[in-house]
């Protein structure tokens, strides 16, 4: 192949080799997860991603890379799992729309699509962290666009893309302080080196490569078998190690607090068919406001902005049209969710993430006349047929299987929520790493329903939402209820650890068990029963809270019987249920309420 131009022949074969060096090492990527719980995935979700991605791709023929990274995008935008996989779903489509016109790059080219990958997905998350997989990709870019002013030979920019993403990859601990006090670099990170290891392998290998016959099962050649898979080396952490990034940041220091998204229809209310000036617009709402996003089209303006004038907002939006799917969160209080969370890191979902150019599918389903739709349906994600069976029992239409092991993928909440003859649907993801997903898929569906995620991290929170809902009331109380309830829901869960740590002072064993309040370890003991005991002691505050605890499938019923004893002695003002989940990993999970 020529070094000097990349095709859409040599990108599917670079892309291949990136997802097989991506699938061989997928375990050690599940390794670096900060929690030592046996079902660390972020290595199995940007794997899953990469397969879908890769399973499109095999079904071009093209050698246009314009042609070939849209495929990619298709793929994996619709086969994302979890954060991590949304993201490296967004640095691809970022690509794609750069590449879009050109049957071949140049360096120069080549880099100005990693970049455009960057600013995409960026663009996904309200507030980016620094020191995961976005600052690699990031810092990896904006390398590629210094040095392919310096080269013309694409091999040698990849080379240098790579030796910049695992220089930035090392230094992650040092830009977050969990990843330190752990002894392990970002995960998320860590696989998109792999991938870009994947690139290099092919580009390095100096094959001219094949066109692939559509269809055709390709698997590269030259990407090295791994037998043993390296595991992360856990570390104690120093003594002075610093506190997480977003305790430095004081809650009322956040300026422009509510977090705002809407749209204007131009063809409605009574300022339909005003001019709309775009620049003028965006000047306005900057006098509150700042993380401006602004698309128009003839008909509908899709609005984004942090403000601390939300009443202005709108009204400066009415002057335009008729103003429709109107969301506002409170930052602040957002902020202080996440101090309480403790190590719950993760992004929160983008409202207003960019939309696909083109529809995620060539043909529309069929559905009845809107007279005959459910004014509601409802999509949960669980784990185990208990859990599922409670979320039937409480209305939900369709329960996708799923939770941290194994995360739904953004076309399986757009296929579930075609499935539902209802005008309007709520997606209870019951996972903090599966709201990204959820929320690519709502906004894949913007244009044919009104989908509302309800961002509950945990199954018992999920359950709560579930119950507050109340078929006769507005859209939008249900919304705001819902989200009300989960908040209110104290979580736990039991599980053992996979690996020796200390976390928080908490020196943390090997198979020993770990109780997590929320998103926190707060015990450890090397009996199961010990350590819910302790979970339970936290969670409790008053002694007159509703406890409900669902069994896993590794739960024994003299275990289960030993602990609600222990809890009406202990606790005889406090009501006790119990439930069988099935969920595999944890044995219990539980739910505090008042």
């Amino acid at each position: 192949m020529s070094n000097r131009s990349l095709n859409g022949t040599d990108f599917t074969a670079m892309v291949l080799a990136g997802a097989e060096q991506l699938q061989q090492h997928a375990e050690h990527v599940n390794s670096l997860n900060v929690f030592p719980v046996p079902d660390g995935d972020t290595g199995t979700n940007m794997n899953l991603t990469m397969s879908a991605g890769v399973t499109e791709l095999k079904r071009g023929d093209s050698s246009s890379i314009g042609v070939m990274s849209g495929i990619l995008s298709k793929g994996l935008l619709m086969g994302a799992r979890g954060n991590s996989g949304v993201i490296l779903s967004q640095l691809f489509r970022g690509f794609s729309r750069y590449a879009a016109p050109y049957e071949e790059l140049n360096t120069l080219q080549f880099a100005s699509a990693l970049q455009s990958g960057v600013d995409a997905a960026y663009k996904a998350v309200v507030k980016p962290v620094e020191g995961t997989i976005l600052t690699v990709a990031k810092e990896a870019a904006k390398h590629a666009v210094f040095f392919s002013r310096r080269t013309n030979d694409i091999t040698e920019l990849m080379e240098e893309v790579l030796a910049k993403a695992k220089e930035t990859l090392a230094m992650t601990q040092d830009m977050l302080p969990v990843l330190k006090q752990v002894g392990v670099v970002d995960s998320g990170g860590q696989g998109l080196v792999y991938i870009y290891e994947g690139f290099m392998q092919h580009l390095g290998s100096g094959l001219v490569t094949a066109p692939i016959v559509k269809g055709e099962n390709v698997r590269t050649a030259y990407a090295p078998h791994v037998s043993e898979r390296p595991t992360a080396q856990a570390i104690a952490p120093s003594p002075d190690a610093p506190i997480s990034a977003q305790a430095k940041l004081e809650t009322e220091n956040i300026e422009f607090l509510y977090d705002m998204e809407f749209f204007i229809n131009r063809q409605l209310g009574e300022a339909q068919g005003t001019d709309f000036d775009e620049e003028t617009f965006r000047l306005a709402l900057s006098v509150d406001g700042d993380s401006i996003i602004v698309i128009s089209d003839d008909d509908v303006i899709k609005v984004h902005v942090h403000s601390k004038a939300p009443g202005e907002v709108l009204n400066l939006a009415l002057r335009y049209g008729e103003i429709t799917q109107i969301r506002i969160l409170n930052m602040r209080e957002q902020h202080r969710d996440l101090l309480s969370a403790g190590m719950d890191g993760a992004p929160e979902p983008e409202w207003f993430a960019e939309i696909p150019a083109e529809p995620a599918r060539e043909e529309e389903p069929s559905e009845p006349p809107a007279h005959e739709l459910a004014s509601y349906g409802f999509i949960a994600v669980a784990s185990g047929e208990g859990i599922a069976d409670i979320f039937r029992s409480l209305g939900v239409d369709v329960v996708l299987s799923g939770g941290q092991t194994m995360n739904p993928s953004t076309e399986d909440f757009v296929n579930a929520a075609r499935s539902i003859a209802a005008q309007h649907i709520f997606i209870l993801p019951n996972n903090s790493n599966i709201i990204l997903a959820a929320e690519q898929a709502r906004e894949l569906l913007e244009m044919e329903r009104l989908v509302s995620v309800i961002p509950s991290k945990t199954i018992p929170q999920g359950i709560a939402a579930a119950f507050a809902f109340q078929e006769e009331e507005a859209f939008e109380a249900n919304q705001d209820s819902m989200r009300d309830a989960a908040s209110r829901v104290k979580s736990g869960q039991v599980t053992y650890a996979v690996r020796d740590t200390t976390l928080d002072d908490l020196h943390i064993t090997a198979g020993h068990y770990i109780g997590i309040q929320d998103s926190k370890i707060v015990a450890t003991e090397e009996q199961l029963i010990a350590t819910a005991r302790l979970l339970l002691i936290k969670m409790l505050v008053n002694g007159d809270e509703i406890v409900t605890i669902l069994t896993g499938s590794d739960a024994k019923q003299e275990d289960t019987e030993q602990l609600v004893a222990w809890l009406e002695e202990n606790y005889s003002d406090a009501e006790v249920e119990v439930h069988e989940g099935g969920q595999p990993i944890y044995p219990y999970l539980f739910s505090v309420e008042t």
